[in-house]
């Protein structure tokens, strides 16, 4: 599936709560994750971020680079490593069955995709299990926080739906 160029400007409007840059500490974010939460990370500089404030992501997802330039992966402890494929602008079948896949498999899960990460966080929140919570940066403005909803797997499913 390919993001369409109108379809852009609707993808710039997050879909949860945005923590601006400023406001981004281990416990204002520590604060709005409830107990227990299955917490997601879409972006390296995301999931090294909530692996420095303690918080280990179940599931991360990374792909070597942060505004486009190449840099190192995140570190901490990862059980399992899963690898996919995903164009920037685009989201492919395999992404879609790996994110699957991760989900049956023991936290924490890396994904390690070849390409962009970013458009991920729709499939991540479609098939992400309820008390999930999913992080991503919205450059140069913060974090966005999505306690995935029936309502949020809709918008997700919506938004899909309108990529050829």
């Amino acid at each position: 599936m390919h993001l369409p160029e109108n379809l852009r400007s609707l993808l710039k409007k997050p879909l949860g709560i945005l923590i601006p840059d400023y406001e981004v500490t281990r416990s204002s974010v520590s604060s709005k994750i409830p107990k227990n939460a299955f917490v997601i990370t879409v972006g390296d500089a995301t999931t090294e971020k909530m692996i420095s404030f303690g918080l280990s992501p179940s599931l991360q997802i990374v792909d070597s680079l942060e505004k486009r330039n190449k840099r190192d992966l995140p570190g901490g402890y990862v059980k399992t490593i899963l690898e996919c494929a995903n164009p920037a602008a685009e989201i492919t079948e395999q992404s879609i069955s790996t994110i699957k896949q991760a989900f049956t498999m023991s936290a924490p899960v890396r994904i390690i995709v070849s390409g962009e990460e970013d458009l991920l966080v729709l499939p991540v929140a479609v098939h992400a299990p309820d008390n999930s919570v999913i992080l991503y940066g919205q450059p140069n403005e913060g974090l966005v926080l999505v306690q995935v909803t029936e309502e949020v797997r809709n918008k997700a499913k919506s938004i899909m739906s309108l990529m050829v």
